[in-house]
């Protein structure tokens, strides 16, 4: 187990506030994520700040190869020299949200899954990055923040459920796995953090959907979560009808006019949304 205290002294290293450096040390935590991955020699693992490679060297035990990507080129030597006995790791010195990830991974042939203790401050972005990017994911492992796993799993007529949930479930099978204890990290972050697994799926509803009307729509329905539907959606100046022909929509679709977002699941916005679409385009 690498000692983080002691590597951090070694190289002289300040963790940045600003890039969300909070480093896992916990060992059976760091176990417990890669055997949420359930990973194996034929997998191709990307992760998403390494930091100085405590969760690097578990994964290298059990992948085929791993894809390394570090922002701060100042962890790089540790990174090195922590995983120096790994030959199937590549390390790579740059920004997640700028790096070429399908050319990194087009050569491998088998599955290919992201581990990541993922920094708060760009949590959502890389999440949504990677569900509509291109690259050809199996399962996608996070630890983030609590409230935002509870978020991701959440599912209707729960507080947690939102625009993010239904961005998950329209990519993924999510499942909230465990949580994790503040007390864990190095610095101590301010709230407790979860993991949440994504497997990737396809379901009926989504085929021949308009995707971007989709979640224009979805994004617009939970944009006031206390309205009802009918002044949250129906208030929007790009909705063909406005209210009275989204009144009209939501009474062929069986529902009340005091429907809330939050009692919609991903079913009943892809039948929604394709009705709208269709009267815009009349």
């Amino acid at each position: 187990m690498i000692n983080t205290n002691e590597v951090l002294k070694k190289y002289d290293l300040r963790l940045t506030k600003s890039l969300g450096q909070n480093f896992l040390t916990d060992i059976n935590i760091i176990k417990k994520i890669v055997e949420t991955g359930e990973v194996t020699g034929s997998d191709l693992v990307v992760e998403i700040g390494p930091g100085i490679g405590s969760m690097t060297v578990e994964i290298a035990k059990n992948a085929g190869r791993i894809i390394a990507i570090e922002i701060d080129r100042h962890l790089i030597p540790a990174l090195h020299e922590n995983l120096s006995g790994f030959p199937n790791v590549i390390f790579v010195n740059d920004d997640i949200m700028k790096v070429d990830l399908k050319s990194l991974v087009k050569d491998w042939t088998g599955p290919l899954k992201v581990i990541s203790n993922l920094p708060y401050y760009i949590t959502t972005p890389i999440i949504m990055m990677l569900l509509e990017g291109e690259i050809p994911w199996d399962t996608l492992v996070f630890m983030v923040q609590r409230e935002v796993a509870l978020r991701m799993a959440g599912v209707p007529k729960t507080k947690d459920y939102s625009a993010l949930s239904l961005a998950v479930r329209y990519y993924a099978d999510p499942k909230l796995a465990f949580t994790v204890s503040k007390n864990c990290f190095i610095p101590k972050p301010d709230v407790d953090s979860a993991v949440v697994r994504l497997r990737k799926r396809e379901l009926p509803c989504t085929r021949d959907l308009n995707k971007d009307f989709f979640f224009q729509v979805v994004r617009a329905s939970f944009g006031q979560r206390r309205k009802t539907l009918l002044n949250s959606l129906g208030s929007q100046p790009w909705l063909e009808g406005g209210k009275e022909g989204l009144r009209a929509v939501l009474e062929k679709m069986g529902m009340k006019e005091s429907v809330r977002a939050e009692e919609l699941s991903l079913e009943n916005f892809a039948d929604l949304s394709r009705i709208l679409d269709a009267l815009q385009k009349h």
